[in-house]
């Protein structure tokens, strides 16, 4: 995490000195200059011709290479599939996305799929293979990184499938996977020393309900990996049955599911955008479920700040993302509901790299693993 911490304070403020990277990591000069000759002998960072100006003597500016290398980013969901080819920058180089059905979206046609992308990209650009460092893969359900299985996806409909190591084989790159609600608020985190956030919480409504965190720029993944599963917190002990088997669980309230079989009740809606239609149209039933959803919203971020202080949350999914005036009734309902000591201690946002950002996030993953497992590994 130094590594990547450092890699960081130099793509942001580049070139920069030894003694300044020393200065704003808080790092001794020699743990500094230890990493920075790691990184030079990966061929992440270069020393440039230019030298810092000041009292004292001259010192060489170190700058990255931000196409040195290249991590490939995957997303994998249920009716899509995006490849994309990610620099030190975070911008997408290149990338393919593909519809998926239900004979294409089993393990050993994606995993073709994806071998077929990466070549084909990395072709197109004129890429060597050995300047790709690895593959993140986010996918949704519960996942294992540490043996690369997939252990259960009821939207994919697998169930203890050895996605990574199956996908390494077939591409000869080191493969990393995880849940892509984590890597996806991986993407959208910052590193702590570059934008002051240490703590960031990505909160996602829609289809379901989930959480993550990322720590310092680790995800924070719980006993099994499964941390973050606030949609089956308890709300209401006698409340509505739940598809777990318990009742009152959060995702009862406000998944799109829940909101169209309680507007059901009044007439059949076919989307949650019909739902805000009628909404904006003055309909006050539509009103009521669509303000009763935010409600519960707020107090799922207050319960997500009381337990972890985060600098920002990142709110995300479908049910946010289709129209600005959702999140503003969060935003409005919070002043209820926060608890004093927290107030202003957070910013609360949209996600910023949308719907590429879960390819993003696995692509900073797998980087995360080449600089802790990979070539310049102590």
């Amino acid at each position: 995490m130094n590594r990547l911490l450092v890699l960081e304070m130099i793509r942001q403020h580049r070139p920069v000195s030894r003694a300044e990277v020393s200065k704003l990591s808080g790092m001794s000069a020699t743990a500094i200059g230890r990493i920075v000759g790691d990184l030079i002998e990966g061929g992440l960072v270069r020393e440039t011709d230019q030298y810092s100006s000041g009292v004292g003597r001259r010192a060489t500016m170190l700058d990255i290479d931000i196409h040195s290398i290249l991590s490939v980013g995957v997303e994998v969901d249920r009716n899509v599939a995006k490849i994309g080819l990610i620099d030190l920058d975070g911008n997408i180089v290149a990338q393919r996305r593909y519809e998926l059905d239900r004979s294409s979206a089993q393990p050993e046609p994606i995993i073709g799929m994806i071998a077929d992308a990466v070549g084909g990209l990395a072709g197109e650009q004129g890429l060597d293979m050995s300047k790709l460092i690895g593959v993140g893969v986010g996918m949704p359900g519960v996942m294992d990184p540490a043996s690369g299985t997939a252990v259960f996806s009821a939207q994919m409909g697998w169930s203890n499938v050895t996605f990574a190591p199956m996908l390494a084989e077939k591409l000869g790159l080191p493969v990393v996977l995880d849940n892509d609600l984590k890597v996806k608020a991986l993407g959208e985190s910052g590193t702590a020393a570059i934008s002051g956030d240490s703590k960031t919480a990505l909160i996602s409504i829609g289809s379901g309900v989930g959480s993550a965190i990322v720590i310092e720029g680790k995800i924070y993944r719980g006993a099994n990996n499964i941390a973050g599963e606030i949609g089956h917190s308890t709300i209401d002990p006698n409340g509505k049955l739940c598809e777990c088997g318990k009742r009152g669980c959060l995702q009862t309230y406000i998944t799109d599911l829940a909101m169209l079989q309680e507007a059901g009740q009044i007439k059949p809606v076919a989307s949650i955008a019909e739902l805000v239609a009628l909404m904006k149209s003055g309909e006050t039933w539509a009103d009521n479920i669509i303000d009763r959803a935010c409600t519960y919203i707020a107090i799922t971020i207050n319960n997500v700040v009381c337990t972890y202080n985060p600098d920002t949350i990142v709110m995300a999914g479908s049910f946010i993302d289709i129209d600005p005036e959702i999140l503003e009734r969060v935003r409005g309902k919070l002043k209820e509901f926060i608890w004093e000591p927290f107030v202003g201690t957070f910013q609360l946002t949209r996600s910023r790299l949308g719907e590429q950002a879960i390819m993003i996030g696995a692509a900073k993953l797998a980087l995360q693993q080449y600089l802790g497992n990979g070539l310049i590994q102590q």
